[in-house]
């Protein structure tokens, strides 16, 4: 009988491995915490560390079902949950409270602070990054900007705390043995801020939810967390000197109430939909629009998956996934380069002219990259890397 192959050598996980996934926070069900799930199904001995946690009960049932989660003592303050993220200043303190050494192996989900957990030197950590600290390095301008912080009293305390954020991020930056970006513009923020390679894994996008809609209905959609980074904004204005098209915004957040002051009466906001009326809105759009810079998107691949076509501003995760027209064989979109109103207008119009070059099966079939199999498949690959280069200690 021939020896058994060495798991090491294929690279293979030990999946049997205590494992501890660290993710920065939990307010909702986003794309980060889809990761998440994802990541913690592929070990069935894994516990969750996060700083706060207001998952409902049906999505850990559904989501985390016998997954443990840790949360910190800033979890049990009173009324947290609308006040959290004014203690971001708080997070590299609060996660580096989580003790995880007797753990045989760390995963961090950091889109801010999780990365900075600290581990044993002979610990395996591989660190899934779905962005640096927004905040404190390349975004600082806009958030200040957005907040209406100037060089006052306010402002000054808050810039000040953003550069010992950056002091405290770049100190940790060579503390996980491997780094994964979650898409290629991801991973260039790492190369410039970190001095560090990362491997690229997009995120899991749940393909198989989606039919392929080809008899598309008169509408368009946007369908994003709703602050002010995601520029929704200029979405909303661009469709208010459009008013014989229609626009369906999907989803909550901070802004919600000032777009809804400003949108024309061709605009439909439509909040936190449920899972197959999001599927069904989103599939049936004729195209999505989307004019913020966002690290990957999985909603533009949502869109992709169902023959959605995306109208998306070209920097950042939209470029990993539209093959825009006039670029591309089979276009899937169109990407536009400026951030405003006249762009996105322009960029409609542009597709009204040529949306017969944009097939839905094109858009369907270039989803299929983004898949949960290949994500998994991909995680597990890395994490067996991770842990054979520690199999000596």
């Amino acid at each position: 009988m021939a020896p058994a192959e060495d798991p090491r050598a294929l690279h293979l996980p030990d999946r049997s491995a205590k494992v501890a996934i660290v993710h920065d926070w939990c307010p909702d069900f986003r794309g980060g915490e889809r990761v998440l799930a994802r990541i913690s199904a592929l070990f069935p001995n894994a516990e969750i560390f996060t700083i706060f946690d207001f998952l409902p009960k049906e999505i850990k049932e559904e989501f985390f079902k016998d997954v443990a989660f840790h949360t910190s003592f800033a979890n049990k303050f009173p009324f947290v949950q609308k006040y959290y993220r004014s203690l971001f200043f708080l997070g590299p303190f609060l996660i580096e409270q989580f003790d995880v050494t007797d753990y045989d192996f760390v995963i961090s989900s950091s889109a801010a602070f999780s990365r900075g957990v600290l581990t044993r030197p002979d610990q395996p950590h591989m660190c899934y990054v779905h962005s640096p600290v927004r905040y404190a390095w390349d975004e600082q301008f806009s958030y200040l900007q957005q907040a209406r912080l100037g060089f006052g009293p306010k402002g000054m305390l808050f810039r000040y705390m953003l550069h010992n954020m950056r002091m405290w991020d770049t100190r940790t930056a060579h503390g996980p043995d491997m780094m994964i970006a979650n898409s290629n513009f991801v991973r260039s923020r790492i190369r410039n801020i970190y001095g560090r390679n990362a491997e690229v894994i997009h995120p899991p996008v749940a393909c198989s939810e989606f039919e392929c809609v080809t008899d598309k209905d008169d509408y368009y959609v946007s369908a994003c967390f709703l602050a002010p980074y995601k520029r929704t904004d200029l979405v909303v204005r661009a469709f208010n000197e459009m008013p014989d098209k229609k626009l369906i915004v999907i989803g909550g957040g901070p802004q919600a109430k000032e777009l809804r002051s400003i949108a024309g009466p061709n605009i439909e906001f439509a909040g936190h939909l449920s899972r197959s009326d999001y599927i069904r809105t989103l599939s049936h759009a004729r195209a999505m629009v989307f004019a913020g810079c966002e690290d990957f998107g999985i909603a533009m691949a949502e869109a992709q998956a169902g023959g959605t076509p995306l109208l998306a501003f070209g920097r950042g995760g939209a470029r990993d996934i539209v093959r825009p027209l006039g670029a591309a064989d089979d276009p899937t979109g169109i990407l536009f380069n400026r951030q405003s109103v006249e762009a996105v207008r322009d960029v409609v119009g542009l597709f009204e002219r040529d949306r017969d070059l944009i097939r839905p099966e094109a858009c369907s079939a270039n989803a299929a990259r983004f898949s949960e199999e290949r994500f998994d498949q991909a995680i597990l690959r890395s994490a067996g890397s991770v842990q054979a280069a520690f199999a000596d200690y």
